[in-house]
């Protein structure tokens, strides 16, 4: 049997969310975290002492060219998403980035030329796409099993994040649509048939209190060029965490209760209205993170495509965009490359 050389990942900062997108996963499937770099170097020591790393290294610039780093993680802020995404790349590195890998449309698009120049992959962390939980609500849909699918209510809400959280800030890219509404955005457009067009028709955003320019909660309406329609919901002023989406059908509908956290609740709903009957389905609480880890893996070793990958960013943040300037709000700016060797 071929043994496959472990990937080598270098991960960008110490945030929060790598212990589960990525520490977990790599643990599990023998993947290498060969180094990090912090704004702090301290910090970053004890992050990699906690999480097994190999190495620290002084800045994100050195992270970035590092001789034995071959997959940059990228969870930094979602402003410092496109330029360390952009250097990464350049560097030649393939590129696994906290979503969305960039800040507007634009940005987006230019990543994509720099990695198809570069000879190398950028994929945007949507994990819960790679959970067998999605891949079995597609295969139903296709199979009939809902009829013609005619749209879906998607909701994506949590409680409000610390005052001083970059996801309050406009200057970072911040705000629901994007921390949040990505997700009801990218599951809107898995539900649409290949070809089929989706146009924001309304939307409105509850503006931040510190910031007009910042969305304290987004909704939306969108519909495809089939006729259905999609309604999403992103807000992070709830009393709870609720990410859940109800797919309606000509004859029955799905609902997920928890779509982007099947490791805290699997259950796929299926309700056939010829007969009603309603079957539980369960798909298994193995992190869409590990699956996604996987996945990575094949593109790198094997060249296997993955769906999260740089054309379909730009679509992604064509409809944020969209979403943002028919709320009457501005998309979020590009900044320029980060100049501070410690990022």
């Amino acid at each position: 049997m071929d043994i496959v050389e472990p990937l080598r990942i270098g991960v960008l900062g110490t945030a929060r969310i790598t212990d589960l997108a990525l520490v977990a996963p790599a643990k599990e499937l023998g993947i290498r975290l060969v180094a990090v770099a912090a704004r702090d170097r301290d910090r970053a020591t004890d992050f990699a002492a906690r999480h097994g790393i190999e190495r620290v290294l002084d800045h994100y610039a050195a992270l970035v060219s590092d001789a034995e780093v071959e997959v940059v993680y990228n969870p930094l802020v979602n402003a410092w998403h496109g330029p360390w995404n952009r250097a990464a790349l350049e560097a030649g590195k393939h590129v696994l980035s906290e979503k969305p890998s960039a800040a507007n449309a634009d940005e987006a698009a230019s990543l994509r030329e720099v990695a198809a120049g570069s000879g190398r992959h950028l994929v945007e962390a949507f994990h819960y796409a790679y959970h067998p939980l999605i891949d079995r609500v597609l295969t139903l849909i296709d199979d009939g099993a809902v009829g013609t699918v005619t749209g879906a209510d998607i909701f994506l809400v949590m409680p409000p994040p610390e005052p001083w959280d970059a996801r309050w800030s406009y200057d970072l890219a911040g705000g629901a649509l994007m921390d949040l509404g990505c997700y009801a955005l990218h599951l809107a457009r898995l539900l649409t048939p290949a070809g089929a067009a989706l146009t924001v028709t309304e939307a409105r955003a509850t503006e931040a209190p510190h910031d007009p320019r910042v969305d304290s909660r987004s909704e939306a309406l969108l519909r495809s060029a089939t006729g259905a329609e999609f309604r999403i919901v992103a807000d992070m002023t709830a009393d709870r965490y609720h990410f859940a989406a109800h797919i309606r059908g000509s004859r029955g509908h799905i609902d997920l209760p928890a779509f982007i956290w099947p490791h805290a609740d699997d259950r796929l709903i299926l309700h056939d209205a010829r007969t009603g009957r309603t079957v539980t389905e369960r798909l298994g609480t193995r992190s869409s993170y590990t699956y996604q880890l996987e996945a990575l893996r094949r593109l790198v070793r094997d060249g296997v495509p993955m769906l999260s990958d740089a054309d379909d960013a730009v679509t992604t943040m064509q409809l944020i965009d969209a979403t943002y300037r028919r709320a009457g709000l501005p998309p979020r700016p590009t900044v320029a490359a980060v100049s501070d060797p410690r990022g």
